[in-house]
């Protein structure tokens, strides 16, 4: 049966229990379950299809979480974590070995951008960092030993698109696996897999779970490719994602077409009133017509989420006062949540910690975006009218 998405963020991967009915999914809490005597003992011998065994192996309601999300990313498999960074760290120790070389988004997700700097060149493993909005520039970073691209659109915190289906292309004509941190995206907007990456990563902490009160990641993409992931790194590394966070972000999704059409429209209304407001320099939000990339965000975007971008004069003083002053807004990191986050990254200190550029070009491009310092706004599900007014006051 073709469902419509809303029916399959609500059913998919559930069913009444058989025992007593209950028509929401149950919490099983237990990390052991009866075997028969002839299970094997190492997940070595591991088979998709088998009984329950052991929580780290398989778990019945991550599993539920698991088919929901594979679903509405249109795929065959999923293998959630314990969070996003567990998520992304299973896959690149899962696909990367000494000798290798990936190609990795040169503005991501700050730990990963970190895991990428030091931890994984220091096994021997090769990591270049290009702008991968620029398809030439992934082009020209590909190696003989190329294995993986690695991307996020749009990017944490710059906003910047990939063009997902130019850069599948590149990278599988050099033989390399394309994985797509869609975080910001969720599926509502973008599915990866459909325009050609072979792996889909969510930090299910944001827009998935909906409500700040449960950490979760999940790789998704084929069933081949996500079984050897569960048997080889994941069951290994045990970053496994505890049941009781399964349930609470199961059900967040169930309502996560719902709330994406309010983060989309509230942002949109505060966009307008930031690109209007005296303080503000830039915007940065992809469903402006000011975006760079407007025209990719119209066509690879079927929503354009709740995450603003903007600059002012002097990041540091207003950040200060916008903590001091915000009434409904929690100046705090994270965001994806049902109530509305601001956090100011200041340039100089990411640089120290997190971004390296290796040419002018890299840095010009997160000057265009970003200049001294950008404030991410996550929109919330409040009334637009209540969150302009309160960035109005303390602003």
């Amino acid at each position: 049966m073709n469902l419509g998405e809303q029916t399959k963020a609500i059913h998919a991967g559930e069913f009444p229990n058989p025992a007593t009915g209950a028509s929401a999914p149950d919490i099983v809490m237990s990390t052991t379950f009866i075997t028969q005597a002839n299970t094997a003992f190492s997940a070595e011998n591991m088979d998709e299809d088998m009984g329950w065994i052991y929580t780290r192996w398989g778990n019945p309601t991550i599993r539920q979480l698991e088919e929901k999300l594979a679903a509405l990313e249109e795929a065959e498999a999923a293998t959630a974590f314990a969070s996003g960074m567990g998520a992304i760290s299973a896959l690149l120790f899962h696909l990367l070995r000494a000798g290798d070389h990936a190609v990795v988004s040169d503005v991501a997700y700050a730990a990963l951008s970190e895991l990428t700097n030091e931890l994984i060149p220091a096994l021997h493993i090769e990591i270049t960092k290009v702008d991968t909005s620029d398809p030439e520039a992934v082009q020209a970073a590909l190696k003989p030993n190329t294995r993986l691209v690695y991307v996020e659109t749009p990017c944490n915190p710059l906003l910047r698109l990939t063009d997902i289906a130019a850069t599948a292309e590149i990278a599988h004509r050099a033989n390399a696996k394309l994985a797509v941190d869609s975080t910001f995206a969720t599926p509502i907007a973008t599915k990866p897999l459909s325009l050609g990456a072979d792996f889909v990563i969510h930090s299910l902490t944001k827009y998935a779970c909906g409500h700040g009160d449960a950490l979760g990641g999940i790789v998704i993409g084929n069933k081949t490719d996500l079984a050897a992931l569960r048997r080889k790194t994941a069951v290994r590394f045990g970053g496994t994602l505890s049941p009781f966070n399964a349930w609470l972000i199961m059900r967040g999704l169930a309502t996560l077409p719902l709330r994406m059409r309010v983060h989309q429209e509230n942002a949109l209304k505060i966009a307008a009133f930031l690109e209007q407001h005296p303080q503000v320099k830039k915007v940065i939000y992809p469903g402006l017509p000011s975006h760079p990339q407007y025209e990719l965000a119209c066509r690879q975007m079927r929503n354009f989420s709740g995450i603003i971008g903007f600059q002012v004069g002097d990041g540091k003083a207003v950040a200060q006062r916008l903590a001091e002053n915000l009434k409904i807004i929690h100046y705090a990191v994270s965001l994806g949540h049902h109530r509305s986050l601001i956090f100011y990254l200041d340039s100089r200190e990411l640089f120290k910690t997190t971004f390296k550029f290796s040419t002018q070009k890299q840095l010009d491009s997160w000057n265009a975006f970003a200049g001294e310092g950008i404030f991410r706004l996550s929109v919330g599900l409040e009334n637009a009218e209540d969150l302009i007014a309160d960035l109005e006051q303390a602003l």
